[in-house]
């Protein structure tokens, strides 16, 4: 069964939400899983790639975005992270974990072993992922809330 974790912030803007869903991805391609962040939209998708690229100097996180043509000759099925918003990643992709970005649960949510949600203290991210643990704990999913505090949502 898919093991829900909720990472709560205590930041109110969408750009430690995103710097700190870039450092929760570079650590889960480091230990070896294959993982895809599930933004809102488009935009905000676009904003995930830019940031992964640049979050941390000394970093990199090998990834694509699954709605335009991979860069160079790298076909999705190579990369270990994956960026989208209209869809999960084919079939003939297996990914172990879900990010989940977008403000309700994608309905395929439950191929993946994990799935995070990162919460802020922003009003409209509190409501829906609000909504999100309950509609996880009803269907029965194991769910665990991370509390961060100050240095620990920075790294």
């Amino acid at each position: 069964m898919t093991q829900v974790d909720f990472y709560v912030l205590p930041d109110t803007t969408l750009q430690a939400r995103l710097a700190f869903a870039c450092r929760l991805a570079e650590t889960i391609q480091r230990k070896g899983y294959r993982l895809h962040l599930h933004a809102e939209d488009e935009a905000m998708a676009r904003e995930l790639d830019e940031v992964l690229w640049t979050f941390r100097p000394d970093a990199y996180v090998p990834h694509v975005l699954m709605e335009s043509e991979p860069r160079d000759d790298t076909s999705a099925s190579d990369v270990p992270v994956t960026i989208g918003w209209q869809g999960p990643p084919p079939p003939e992709q297996p990914v172990q974990a879900l990010l989940n970005l977008s403000p309700g649960i994608p309905e395929w949510f439950s191929r993946f072993e994990r799935v995070a949600e990162i919460i802020n203290q922003h009003q409209d991210v509190l409501v829906a992922k609000r909504e999100c643990w309950q509609t996880y704990k009803q269907r029965g999913y194991p769910v665990k809330a991370h509390q961060l505090r100050g240095q620990d949502s920075e790294g």
